[in-house]
């Protein structure tokens, strides 16, 4: 994996070596204090949000760090703040406290334009989850789906910006809010974004059914449910077709499958 260059660092005001992290898809990495990743269609629009966004006791956010320019990027790649800490998949429920004071916090911004030209399988699945984009799939896909998509059904909520992959993008430290990081944007019902986070952490982090309970005082819980599943197996079918269906992927679906639908009526 090639790291910054040395252009790259000097654009930041960096001396030091560039580390890779772990975790960031093996594509983010450490300079002293900041951590460098490279820049997305999002990356400018994020920086102007969390340079402004408050304090808060409740949440902590990376800042970013500008170029010697005074940009947010700089040869296509992008800086913030090291914060202290490491995520834990065993907090689910405050992960989903801290995403519910985090969203509060910008839930006034306006829907931003880059979201209209992204295309990816996370976008694309996003879409179909929303009845936004029509998708027949591989046949293990409709097998598995076919029950979410016949319960799918209307739901009136407002959108706003959200975090779509929380469960393993907070960190915790000793003394401090929990830090979320790795800002996906998206523009869904805060409540698709805490049933996104409760899905992964059944299908694949090992959280009981009891934790679908805690949140189910959510808007519309069990479309949101159908919505999150949809999206994470649209998006798997569409980033490795009939070959991401392996034993292991579909039995961690299956009975998350079943608990979202006893939610949906």
């Amino acid at each position: 994996m090639v790291g910054p260059s040395a252009e790259v660092l000097d654009a930041f005001a960096l001396t030091e070596p560039a580390v890779l992290l772990p975790g960031g898809q093996g594509e983010t990495w450490r300079s002293g204090s900041v951590v460098l990743k490279r820049a997305e269609s999002e990356s400018v629009w994020r920086a102007e949000v969390l340079a402004k966004l408050p304090e808060s006791s409740l949440f902590r956010v990376p800042r970013p760090v500008q170029s010697r320019s005074g940009e947010w990027v700089a040869f296509g790649w992008e800086g913030s703040e090291l914060l202290a800490g490491a995520t834990d998949v065993r907090r689910q429920d405050e992960v989903l406290r801290a995403a519910e004071a985090f969203h509060a916090a910008v839930a006034d911004l306006p829907r931003p334009d880059f979201l209209d030209g992204r295309s990816d399988p996370w976008s694309d699945g996003d879409r179909v989850a929303w009845g936004e984009q029509s998708y027949d799939g591989s046949p293990a896909y409709v097998e598995l789906a076919g029950p979410l998509v016949d319960a799918w059904r209307p739901v009136e909520l407002v959108d706003q910006v959200v975090h779509g992959d929380l469960p393993g993008n907070v960190m915790f430290a000793d003394g401090l809010p929990p830090a979320i990081i790795d800002w996906p944007v998206y523009w869904r019902p805060p409540s698709w974004a805490s049933a996104v986070a409760v899905a992964d952490a059944l299908c694949w982090y090992d959280a009981e059914p009891a934790l679908a309970e805690r949140w189910s005082h959510l808007p519309e819980w069990g479309q949101m449910l159908i919505r999150a599943l949809i999206y994470r197996m649209a998006t798997d079918d569409l980033a490795g077709g009939a070959a991401t269906w392996t034993e292991a992927r579909r039995s961690g679906y299956a009975p998350v499958i079943e608990l979202a639908l006893s939610y949906a009526g």
